[in-house]
């Protein structure tokens, strides 16, 4: 197995209050990491913080917190005070995000994302040494803010990333990407970007979505919802079509002509079984080590159903 082996917290189906157990059992189970995640349901920061003190030995991670959504100061205060709850424990990661999320529900203008990340990295690596910020960038100006308690251990600054430019960003700036929504055969056409700035080991965390034990037929009708839910989006569409996936052509057509349940059909099989893992639970181990091999240093599973206590022991990294 990969030395890491993490999952995606909060854990589905259960109320984040009542999740102490579950999450203390992760460790005896092989878990080395859990990451959170931040669209519409809880926030990235509070479920990493429950688990620092209920797991104190797993690694905690965000994947991701958008760069727009939180104003750079507020974002390296609780950036910082995650550090500072879990010394040497914790990775941030930060991504764009969508214009969904950005503008649609945030309201905030979705302009120039590339220039706010390259921004946000600079800012928060100068912040975390607890200097006097007082700075213009092409996206954004800071003006006299120094964090009143800055980490003692700054924490790796990983980057959300899908095409060249994004990825090379995070490897030369960053501590390494972020990625989702992939094959293992697409990390072979990603790691490379992450790497060519002399950084052969910088981390490439995966969010990888799992559906062990679930019947076939049952699994591609909620991979294919999936599929069509994310990979419509423009970034997502623009990721994929850059990889050459092609055979989505069909599904992306009768989606922009509003055809939404003719776009769900549009999805072939092998696209859904390659980027959601189903079939028995051993499987579906075995294919997240096919991501390990080409590439991926920390996977993270994301299940997307089914009893979550059952799940994490099915996928446990010490079955």
């Amino acid at each position: 197995m990969p030395q890491r082996w993490g999952i995606t917290v909060p854990l589905t189906g259960v109320p984040l209050g009542d999740q102490r157990e579950l999450i203390r059992s992760l460790p005896d189970l092989g878990y080395t990491d859990v990451w959170s995640s931040e669209a519409d349901r809880e926030d990235a920061f509070t479920p990493l913080v429950l688990a620092s003190q209920w797991a104190p030995t797993l690694r905690l991670g965000t994947a991701i917190v958008p760069a727009f959504t939180r104003g750079p100061a507020l974002l390296a205060q609780s950036a910082a005070t995650l550090a500072g709850l879990a010394p040497g424990r914790f990775a941030l990661g930060v991504g764009t995000s969508s214009d969904v999320i950005v503008e649609r529900w945030n309201g905030i203008p979705f302009t120039e994302p590339y220039a706010r990340v390259r921004d946000l990295l600079d800012f928060l690596r100068r912040a975390f040494t607890g200097e006097k910020v007082d700075a213009e960038w092409p996206s954004f100006a800071v003006r006299g803010f120094r964090l009143g308690i800055a980490p003692e251990q700054a924490p790796p600054v990983l980057l959300a990333a899908l095409r060249p430019g994004m990825l090379r960003l995070a490897g030369r700036e960053g501590d390494g990407a972020i990625v989702n929504w992939l094959t293992s055969d697409d990390v072979r056409a990603v790691a490379p970007h992450v790497r060519e700035y002399g950084k052969p080991d910088a981390e490439i965390v995966a969010r990888i979505f799992v559906l062990p034990d679930v019947p076939t037929d049952e699994a591609r009708a909620i991979g294919r919802r999936m599929v069509a839910a994310y990979l419509n989006v423009p970034v997502y569409r623009a990721f994929h079509e850059w990889l050459g996936r092609m055979e989505l052509t069909p599904m992306w057509a009768k989606w922009a002509a509003g055809d939404r349940k003719g776009a769900v059909e549009a999805i072939p099989d092998a696209v859904v079984d390659r980027l959601v893992l189903h079939g028995p639970a051993g499987s579906v181990r075995e294919q997240v080590q096919a991501y390990v091999e080409a590439g991926v240093t920390t996977p993270v599973l994301a299940p997307l159903g089914g009893e979550p206590g059952a799940v994490i022991r099915a996928l446990a990294a010490r079955p």
